[in-house]
């Protein structure tokens, strides 16, 4: 049996603890503007055997080969239909041979740098377990520094792996105390964070307007008198299609885009082939990165601003790494090295080729350059690509949600595991309506891609120097990198983001504004709920005990009740009760407040817990974990089950009969057999022998199942600031609270016990 203690956190306790990262602290509840903890351990040997923590799934081989195949089909749409726009953005006359050039290098260099050195080469290493995007990286950083309190309710599936100070380069060692030691940088980091998130999910509203009207918007170059209207009201109906089947899941959508896909990369590497050889190969000249600063200093001010339209060419690159955790970095890497990146350079260059003979080309790059008799196959092409671009920030969209809600940033809401075989896929439904409400809004409301671009240009940049800033500091914490070394990284890539950045801002006026306004608007959202979770945590702590600190036997067999004003016998209830346990150790609160308000309890007790892992599913043999707890007749039994399998079956109550049966029955065989080596195996033969009368006379007379619902009210001498944002809290907490799973139980054996916490 092992034993856990409770520590406060600051750093010579924690490091004492855990060593090496054994991901057992977590258990307490940290708060770090207190730096206080308050846990009880009364037996974890099940959480130590299994270490039911997420673990990053690594593929090899086929399926490898075939998760790349997916990506294509969901990452890359919208990197991939980038030519559609960037050129027409950027230039909104005919430009001149060198500003063409300089264009050219701009977007060859920016593909180099910001995609395939920063993104692929360098933020794809640093996932948490497999998971990506800026609250993946700040999930990273409170695994591995005190930043963070953490959920009391969180079971222990999350690994901690602090560094021992002594172990790491003084610089580094430094700067982790700076940073748990400082309120104001830690809460600048949870801002960077959160906000990014919120930047990434407002890019999932705006990114499958942009990229579908940047398609039908080709039906001009055939019917120039095509209304706006007329416009807005196919794309609409395609961006409608297009989140209907979002159920379907990752990978059957995956599977049947990636042709679309690969094909439109195809036709944009082979267009650009076409057009190099035909009109001007001297384009090629473009890779020398000399042109960049010809370009700066002949356009000067204008040609820093046009950067604004430039960074459009890397526009879902925030997905490669928000859309990690349903596919793996491996597969990334290689479909973006050896298929993505070289299908786009082409592209751009040959767009580049065909402009500098006709400039006139340039007010829709893509359709004026493609080769005779292939108009319509590339229009349908690029509708069926620019639906496809679209999954890549919703996919990614699904993935932060989840990772918020798992750090407790972000109310629980329902979420659908789509894949057997990969772990990481997942459909968020409600988030899924609300973004397709929101796309189909700003479809309307912005019904060209050129106001769309600039809201949507601010929105990508900021992401990007969000994930330039968090991946320093996790190359500081978690890597242990040298500090210079980080630091020459960090200005290379933040002065190129920054440039970017500060283009990007001059176009607030013309409709950036938006999308900095939607993402504080969802960033406020998310800090109210975590403010909500701490000051409800608060409230909770009096529940967090041990059954023997509540209820004890006498040495004349009798249940004491432990009050404030001393112990009370307490009364026994005929039968089992099951008391629903949502944390898995302690006491569940439920059980605390039926004993405190009854004074009796159940002649058998068993908490019951459930904890799904990220598997589908969980082998019978280690599904059903059964431990004792406290006083005699007191039992946990934890069901680790995988988001496939069905834990309420018509024979439920039987199954957990059969397993305390079982469970005794061990401990009688076990001290039987060693019955003449010690006594205590024979006080723990007859306990279990008296146990399992027990346990059998219980189960015939009844068995009651008790489910807790907890509600909170306000204080009434709460300040109107926090009673605002706290009744905020409790009216979302009421309106998106998950509903109870159906519990296959007979509906007069379930008896619900409803308590009231003061927030």
């Amino acid at each position: 049996m092992a034993n856990i203690q409770a520590f406060n956190h600051p750093s010579d306790n924690i490091e004492k603890a855990n060593p090496k990262g054994t991901g057992i602290i977590n258990n307490s509840v940290i708060d770090n503007e207190t730096s206080h903890t308050n846990a009880i351990f009364e037996d974890v040997e099940a959480h130590i055997r299994y270490k039911d923590f997420k673990t990053k799934q690594e593929f090899s081989g086929a399926m490898l080969a075939w998760l790349t195949y997916q990506s294509i089909g969901v990452i890359y749409g919208d990197i991939g239909t980038s030519p559609l726009y960037v050129f027409s953005s950027t230039f909104t006359s005919s430009p001149s041979n060198e500003d063409l050039m300089g264009a050219l290098s701009l977007i060859i260099w920016t593909l180099t740098l910001v995609v395939t050195l920063k993104y692929v080469t360098i933020v794809l290493f640093a996932d948490d377990d497999g998971e990506g995007g800026t609250f993946a990286l700040y999930s990273l950083l409170t695994r591995y520094c005190d930043i963070m309190q953490r959920n009391p309710r969180e079971p222990l599936t999350v690994k901690l792996e602090r560094q021992l100070t002594q172990e790491m380069k003084r610089p580094n060692a430094q700067f982790r105390s700076v940073l748990e030691n400082n309120f104001l940088l830690r809460t600048f980091i949870k801002f960077l964070a959160v906000f990014g998130v919120c930047l990434v999910i407002a890019d999932g509203i705006l990114t499958p307007a942009q990229s579908v009207l940047g398609a039908i918007q080709g039906l001009k170059v055939k019917v120039p008198d095509i209304e706006t209207n007329t416009i807005v009201g196919i794309s609409c109906a395609i961006l409608i299609i297009l989140f209907l089947i979002q159920p379907l899941g990752i990978t059957k959508l995956g599977t049947t885009f990636a042709p679309i896909v690969v094909t439109w990369l195809l036709f944009n590497m082979i267009f650009g082939i076409y057009n190099l050889v035909k009109f001007d190969t001297s384009v090629l000249r473009a890779f020398n990165p000399a042109y960049c600063f010809y370009y700066f200093k002949k356009n000067r001010e204008e040609g820093w601003k046009s950067l604004g339209a430039i960074l459009l060419c890397f526009t879902g690159v925030e997905a490669l790494f928000a859309d990690l955790g349903a596919f793996s970095a491996r597969a990334i890497r290689f479909s973006w090295l050896f298929f993505t990146y070289p299908c786009l350079l082409l592209a751009y260059t040959g767009q580049a080729a065909h402009i500098s003979v006709k400039p006139e080309a340039v007010s829709n790059p893509f359709f004026h350059t493609v080769p005779p008799g292939m108009y319509y196959p590339s229009l349908i092409l690029s509708i069926l690509a620019a639906i496809v671009a679209s999954q890549a920030m919703i996919t990614g969209s699904f993935q932060l949600i989840s990772q918020c809600m798992s750090l407790s940033y972000f109310p629980k809401i329902k979420v659908l595991h789509t894949s057997t075989r990969f772990h990481g896929q997942i459909y968020v439904p409600l988030a899924n309506w609300l973004m397709m409400i929101g796309t189909v809004i700003v479809t309307a409301v912005y019904n060209n891609t050129r106001s769309l671009g600039n809201a949507y240009g601010v929105c990508v940049i900021m992401v990007t120097f969000i994930t330039t800033c968090m991946v320093s500091i996790v190359a500081l914490i978690v890597w242990q990198l040298h500090f210079l070394f980080v630091l020459a990284g960090f200005l290379l890539f933040g002065a190129v983001d920054g440039a970017f950045l500060s283009a990007a801002l001059t176009k607030i006026p013309q409709g950036a504004w938006f999308t900095l306004l939607l993402a504080l608007l969802l960033s406020c959202v998310l800090f109210l709920w975590r403010f909500g979770k701490k000051e409800q945590w608060k409230t909770e702590i009096d529940d967090n005990i041990a059954p023997s600190s509540l209820v004890i036997c006498d040495e004349r067999g009798r249940l004491m009740l432990q009050r404030s004003d001393g112990q009370k016998e307490m009364g026994r209830i005929k039968g089992v009760g099951i008391f629903f346990d949502k944390i898995g150790y302690h006491a569940p609160a439920v059980y605390t407040h039926f004993v405190r308000k009854f004074e009796a309890q159940h002649e058998v007790i068993v908490f019951f817990h459930l904890r799904q892992l990220i598997q589908p599913t969980v082998h019978e043999e280690e599904r059903y974990l059964v431990q004792r707890v406290g006083s005699s007749n007191t039992f946990r039994i934890i069901v680790r089950h995988g988001y496939n399998d069905h834990v309420f079956t018509e024979n439920f109550g039987v199954i957990l009969y059969d397993k305390l049966k079982a469970f005794l029955d061990d401990e009688i065989e076990n001290s039987g057999s060693e019955l003449s080596l010690s006594n205590d195996h024979a006080r723990v033969n007859a306990r279990a022998l008296r146990e399992r009368d027990a346990l059998d006379a219980a189960y015939e007379k009844q068995v009651i199942y008790i489910l807790g619902k907890e509600q909170l009210r306000l204080r009434s001498k709460t300040i109107p600031p926090r009673r605002f944002a706290l009744s905020t809290f409790i009216w979302m907490r009421e309106n998106t609270r998950t509903k109870q799973q159906e519990f296959n139980v007979p509906i007069d054996q379930l008896v619900e016990v409803g308590y009231i916490k003061e927030i």
